[in-house]
């Protein structure tokens, strides 16, 4: 969706990523310089761990893709890990918006489909959500 800030009357476009319990609100407008904020922290920062930075910015490497942007995110909800996938998945989206020619390179890499795996409810009668308690005869 395109929409237009109210301050500075730019250009941007907001997509929405989730995976498990978490959710990011991404936005990305055109840019001179590359910039990525997460929770107004810088993405390196706020994701501390090499391999979930690298795994949200992983939709920006595919080809075609712009060259330079400035991605806000807001993300909020489940651990770090699946909020990086969140925020892979909605940046993704935002690109599919931004340019409509990204869509069957990232749709083919999968980054478009929402990952539905998530934590099974417990039920009653059961330790855990499969885990019955220890049976005995007598």
């Amino acid at each position: 969706m395109t929409k237009t800030t109210k301050k500075t009357g730019e250009k941007y476009f907001e997509a929405v990523g989730r995976r498990k319990t978490a959710t990011a609100r991404v936005r990305l407008c055109k840019s001179t310089k590359t910039n990525l904020m997460v929770n107004d922290l810088p993405l390196d920062q706020y994701f501390k761990i090499g391999e979930l930075a690298a795994t949200a910015r992983r939709p920006l490497a595919v080809e075609n893709a712009p060259a330079h942007s400035t991605v806000s995110v807001r993300v909020k909800g489940g651990g770090i890990s699946a909020q990086a996938d969140a925020v892979a998945h909605g940046l993704a989206r935002a690109l599919t918006l931004f340019e409509p020619a990204l869509r069957p390179i990232l749709k083919k890499a999968g980054f478009l489909r929402r990952d539905p795996r998530a934590k099974e409810r417990r039920k009653f009668g059961l330790k855990k959500a499969r885990k019955a308690p220890q049976w005995s005869k007598r």
